[in-house]
């Protein structure tokens, strides 16, 4: 019989099975060679009768989802693979589902850690260096994470300064200033609708406060953006993503074609999580 912590490995597997997959796929439409990695064996907990746990239903369905996936013609194989991952994702917490909502097209990075020192940037610079996993297990958002842009900036597309200086570049948000900074990196960067006008606006401030909500009624948070140092209330909704000075974190390198210009970014801290989001753009 299987326990959560196997439950929740089982799905561990499964969904970096099928990022791998994914990034195989791609590879392949794009024409260039990549070996598809071979299915993890199914749990025994998936087939067996009488398994009504969510997490066994949620296995079912994507080993099921898994094995009916065409390898031909690549495009379908890609596109095929890329639905089943998300799909994965958001039935995995409604964390997950609600980030998806609101972060999942831009360019951003969004990941939580454990809190382990009294100086929480030591805790944000783990993140940044992909050194600590989520501690329960729910979705990042990293597209750089095997970038070989890290092979020259390690933290990419972040170049932090050391914890010691994070105090001078990062300023205290409310907690409803802080909804309003996290929704607004569901804009890009000079895409011209302003996030203000959004019909879906409200739907997606709902999911930037379930976001922030993990964090507890207690958390406090940061970001990189200066006028926040005068208007610790500032409604970033209002005053939109362009155009909004920061403090640098990240890397000003020219790699791969890129150059990172603009940057908007949240920390949430708690006794016992840090979460980072951050939002680029890149010309």
């Amino acid at each position: 019989m299987s326990t959560a912590a196997d439950d929740r490995t089982a799905l561990d597997v499964l969904e970096a099975h099928l990022e791998d997959l994914w990034r195989a796929a791609v590879e392949l439409e794009r024409g260039n060679r990549a070996a598809v990695p071979e299915a993890p064996p199914e749990p025994t907990a998936v087939a067996a009768d009488g398994a009504d746990s969510a997490v066994a239903e949620l296995l079912r369905w994507g080993y099921g989802e898994l094995n009916g996936i065409p390898r031909a013609p690549a495009d379908v194989f890609a596109r095929s693979v890329g639905d089943t991952l998300m799909g994965l994702r958001r039935r995995r917490s409604p964390w997950n589902a609600a980030a998806l909502r609101l972060l999942g097209d831009p360019y951003v990075f969004l990941a939580t850690g454990p809190r382990r020192h009294e100086d929480w940037a030591e805790d944000v610079l783990a993140l940044m260096h992909r050194e600590v996993p989520d501690p329960r297990g729910w979705l990042r958002i990293d597209c750089d994470r095997t970038n070989d842009a890290r092979c020259a900036v390690p933290a990419y597309p972040f170049e932090p300064p050391p914890a010691a200086g994070f105090r001078d570049r990062l300023h205290p948000l409310e907690p409803a200033a802080a909804v309003t900074a996290l929704a607004v990196m569901a804009e890009e960067w000079g895409c011209g609708r302003p996030f203000a006008n959004w019909p879906e606006r409200d739907a997606l401030l709902a999911d930037a406060r379930l976001l922030l909500d993990r964090y507890g009624p207690d958390a406090r948070f940061w970001t990189n953006a200066r006028d926040a140092a005068s208007d610790p209330a500032r409604d970033f909704v209002r005053a939109g993503l362009k155009g909004t000075r920061v403090h640098g974190f990240i890397t000003g390198e020219y790699i791969n074609g890129l150059d990172l210009l603009e940057e908007l970014g949240l920390i949430a801290v708690s006794d016992d999580e840090v979460g980072v989001f951050w939002s680029f753009g890149a010309y």
